[in-house]
């Protein structure tokens, strides 16, 4: 049975026992009220009858004739008379007057006139005023017994008056207050049942459907999930209050307590605050991070429950991506100087074959000269390092692909060899990548020119191309926050690229800047500074080049 179910009827039940304890209650204290009503009706008829001056005569009269008096003369005496008349005024069942014997000198029955009573007088002759339930020869009723009094002071009871209401009389009401408790009684069930399922529904309305025993499974899975993934959730209800933020997502987004503020209100970005609305999948940057942001709109049965994000720290993933797809590129580069060495091998073997030694000679020479792989890129000499003139020298491949050519600058100076490969390479080769895909855009002639600088081991480069330039109010180091790219070959910035090289450079104490935005025929110029990647060269490998 649904929790919901169980407790509607744990709910109908306890009203039904609250409403048939309270009815039970209503109905004995309105029975005790009928009775005492009865009783005190009673008590005051008989209290006004024997103080009747009348009555005191003719019973103090009778009373002092110590015979038995005639039950003819009583019959159309006045006692009977004034009994009578009372009896149909006041509505009660009889009125008995009687002497100190306690023979009847007043009855509804002419035929028990003269006769003794057949309940006991002897606590009204007593002097005491009695108010009991009996049984006489007219039945059960609520009857009172009081003394009658003769006029001298301080004289004993000659005689009692008896008044009586039948029980049928006494109650002729209480069909009618049982009605009426009857029908408030199916009032307040109706009413609590209607209460009990209202509350049923609004309980399943804010539980979404979900009993306890779902929601105690819901809070361990949430908390299973949130303590094995290190990513952030936050959850945003329709009206733009924060309902969920995790602990990493308290990491990611440097805001605590944020759970029951409007989002609006936390010291967040705009573009941050839009990407938990609507999702980045292609990043934000905050602070040193960049963060990927799934948001998604979430409902159950029908319902908007608001938004709902997941935040991925994605800032070590990139880097490494940008790091091995340097090393894909000096591979594939290393791959193409093998292959084409091996052809100049074979094309040197020939001529030897063929007894040309001459040109053989000649062959050698040059690829003494020019290295084992000639890139035709130029300025390329000046690249001493074997690991960047290769890497330039793909990237000159590729590039020429797109119908750019890739030059090195003429001041360029290096004196170390490369010692941190992945970072200068990435680095490195994403303003040489952005500097192809902006002069491949231009119109002819497209070149993009590379200087290279180290010092102290730190690498300098520029990288600058014939593009148009930077757009005006581009912001180049923001990563794009829409949902998708808006060209298949973005540039300068609108990735993420840009963003991921400055990260990468500044966690080493470098950095990458804009030296030019560019326009109006030129292109821009980008400027990259990486301490701690260059050592020097040895003697050995000095004394060698300059022999070169």
């Amino acid at each position: 049975m649904r929790f919901a179910t169980r407790l509607l009827l744990v709910q109908l039940i306890t009203q039904v026992c609250v409403v048939a304890v309270c009815a039970a209650a209503f109905v004995a204290l309105t029975v005790g009220q009928l009775r005492a009503e009865a009783e005190s009706s009673a008590l005051n008829i008989a209290r006004t009858v024997a103080a009747s001056p009348q009555v005191r005569t003719l019973v103090t009269a009778y009373s002092a004739d110590p015979g038995t008096p005639d039950a003819a003369s009583l019959r159309d005496g006045l006692l009977e008379s004034y009994a009578r008349t009372t009896t149909e005024r006041s509505g009660a069942l009889f009125v008995v007057i009687t002497d100190d014997q306690g023979i009847r000198l007043a009855h509804p029955d002419p035929d028990r006139l003269g006769e003794v009573v057949s309940t006991s007088f002897d606590a009204a002759l007593a002097g005491q005023e009695v108010v009991t339930w009996e049984t006489g020869t007219l039945g059960e009723s609520a009857r009172a017994k009081v003394p009658v009094y003769p006029f001298v002071r301080d004289g004993a009871p000659v005689g009692e008056v008896s008044v009586g209401f039948a029980r049928g009389s006494v109650f002729d009401d209480l069909p009618a207050i049982l009605l009426a408790i009857g029908v408030t009684v199916v009032v307040a069930l109706a009413l609590g049942a209607a209460v009990a399922v209202l509350m049923r529904r609004r309980l399943e309305r804010l539980t979404l459907g979900l009993q306890p025993e779902d929601l105690a499974a819901l809070v361990q899975t949430q908390s299973a999930v949130f303590a094995a993934s290190d990513a952030g959730v936050v959850a945003v209800d329709p009206d733009g209050v924060v309902r969920v933020w995790s602990e990493p997502a308290v990491e990611l987004l440097g805001v605590a307590d944020a759970v029951g503020r409007r989002l609006d209100d936390l010291p967040l970005g705009d573009d941050l605050r839009a990407a938990l609305r609507e999702g980045a999948p292609y990043g934000v940057i905050v602070g040193e991070r960049i963060l990927y942001i799934d948001a998604a709109r979430v409902s159950r049965l029908g319902r908007d429950l608001g938004t709902s994000a997941v935040v991925r720290d994605r800032t070590d993933v990139l880097a490494l991506t940008e790091r091995l797809e340097s090393v894909r590129t000096l591979t594939e580069a290393l791959r193409v100087e093998r292959h084409e060495f091996a052809n100049r091998l074979h094309a040197a073997s020939g001529l030897i074959a063929a007894g040309r030694l001459a040109d053989a000679r000649e062959l050698l020479g040059d690829i003494g000269a020019r290295g084992a792989v000639d890139h035709r890129v130029p300025g390329v000499p000046a690249v001493t390092d074997p690991v960047l003139q290769s890497f330039v020298g793909a990237k000159a491949i590729t590039a020429g692909e797109r119908g750019v050519r890739v030059r090195v600058g003429p001041d360029t100076l290096l004196r170390g060899t490369l010692t941190d490969v992945e970072d200068a390479l990435a680095v490195l080769g994403n303003l040489i990548d952005n500097a192809i895909t902006a002069a491949a855009s231009a119109p002819a002639p497209r070149w993009v020119e590379v200087t290279l600088l180290d010092a102290g081991g730190e690498l300098v480069a520029t990288v600058t191309d014939s593009g148009a330039g930077i757009d005006a109010g581009a912001r180049p180091f923001e990563p794009r926050t829409g949902t998708a790219p808006t060209e298949p070959d973005a540039v300068h910035g609108h990735g993420i690229g840009l963003p991921l090289s400055r990260e990468l450079a500044r966690r080493r104490g470098g950095d990458v800047w804009i030296i030019d935005e560019g326009g109006a025929g030129t292109g821009a110029v980008f400027g990259m500074r990486l301490p701690g990647v260059m050592g020097a060269l040895d003697d050995a490998s000095s004394i060698d080049h300059e022999e070169d």
